[in-house]
């Protein structure tokens, strides 16, 4: 028989892991297609294009994401939620940009650091589903 502790910490265990398994696909996606990009003639230059290097490199995010969230048994819904949460964080900071009070440096860095705790929102606010409870 197991205790209500230890079922809950094998169920936030496992949260812990899909959260490290989905950055992990993230930074996969990102890397190999970025080079892929790179080796075809497709790469954008961060200096000189921030806001479609951007979304380049969070389309790439999302794919990672997304084929490991489909291998995993994620339905569409919780995958699209979470390709865009690689998209959300540039939302306000593109104005930013715009305006020059940031530039694409900060740009880069302030969309990374917010992606990370709203990943991690989006998987609180679906709980049994990446804690393993729901497929």
């Amino acid at each position: 028989m197991t205790t209500t502790t230890s079922g809950t910490g094998r169920r936030w265990g496992k949260f812990a892991l899909h959260y490290v398994e989905m950055v992990i696909s993230m930074f996969a996606g990102m890397i190999l297609l970025g080079l892929l990009q790179s080796a075809v003639g497709l790469g954008v230059s961060h200096a000189a294009q921030p806001e479609l290097w951007y979304l380049s490199m969070a389309f790439n995010m999302s794919v990672g994401m997304a084929a490991w969230m489909r291998f995993r048994g994620h339905a569409w819904a919780p995958t699209l939620e979470m390709c865009a949460v690689m998209f959300a964080p540039v939302v306000p900071l593109f104005p930013l940009l715009w305006l020059g009070v940031i530039d694409g440096d900060a740009l880069m860095v302030v969309s990374h650091v917010a992606m990370f705790p709203l990943m991690l929102a989006a998987m609180l606010r679906r709980l049994d589903e990446y804690a393993g409870c729901a497929h």
